[in-house]
């Protein structure tokens, strides 16, 4: 089965210096339909401003990663990281027991455009810990990069039965994904369109796969990217 979560349908909300989109319930926006979709918690999308951001804040007992599609974004946070990401880049952070980050634009003329992810962990208050990971073009065209899975699987360590991957499919090509038994995903088109198992999808829309076997992507605009949960 799948079931298509329109861009459009999303939770919005825009402060200004900060323009995010919600895929699940966030801040002000609540949906009781829409509250995750097992462990993946949060999907949001933001641009925030030249110069602005996000001052320090704490998380606990959260796998957070941060994928940046364009700009730069400058984070500091309570374990001694001080780091600007470019596009791209992907950060994780176990956030366990407690940490206290920042993360603000880190240019003064260019908006920054990034992803914001929240997993739910499968045991709560782990040490905290930090990862980074730099992506080119050329490793993620015409095929599906594992970035992030449990503990071994993957370049990023999330402490969660869940795997996380990034492609980018071209126009009239097909990349296939097989889920494992008993097991579903989440497919977020980051920009340009494909077609998820034959259900078209544009930039900032998704889908809910479960009961199936695969996972089709299929290119209609050149240049789509395209983000993968597969959780258990």
């Amino acid at each position: 089965m799948i079931a298509i979560r329109k861009s459009n349908q999303r939770g919005h909300a825009n402060h200004g210096w900060l323009d995010s989109y919600h895929t699940f319930s966030f801040a002000a926006y609540y949906d009781p339909k829409h509250m995750g979709f097992g462990p993946l918690r949060v999907i949001n999308e933001d641009r925030v401003s030249p110069g602005k951001g996000f001052g320090s804040h704490g998380h606990e007992d959260m796998e957070i990663l941060t994928y940046v599609l364009s700009g730069a974004l400058a984070h500091k946070d309570s374990m001694g990281n001080v780091e600007t990401l470019y596009a791209n880049d992907l950060q994780r952070m176990s956030a366990g027991s407690g940490i206290v980050h920042s993360e603000f634009n880190g240019s003064h003329t260019e908006a920054v455009h990034f992803l914001q992810i929240w997993l739910e962990p499968a045991a709560n208050g782990l040490t905290p810990s930090y990862q980074q990971l730099s992506l080119t073009e050329d490793q993620k065209l015409g095929k599906l990069v594992l970035v992030a899975s449990p503990e071994g699987g993957g370049p990023l360590t999330i402490h969660q039965d869940a795997r996380v991957l990034i492609g980018q499919v071209e126009a009239g090509q097909e990349l296939q994904y097989e889920l494992r038994a008993g097991g579903k995903a989440w497919v977020h088109v980051i920009r340009g369109a494909a077609a998820v198992s034959g259900e078209p999808l544009a930039s900032g829309d998704a889908a809910a796969v479960t009961g199936e076997p695969l996972v089709t992507l299929t290119g209609i605009d050149a240049n789509t990217e395209v983000l993968i949960f597969d959780l258990a």
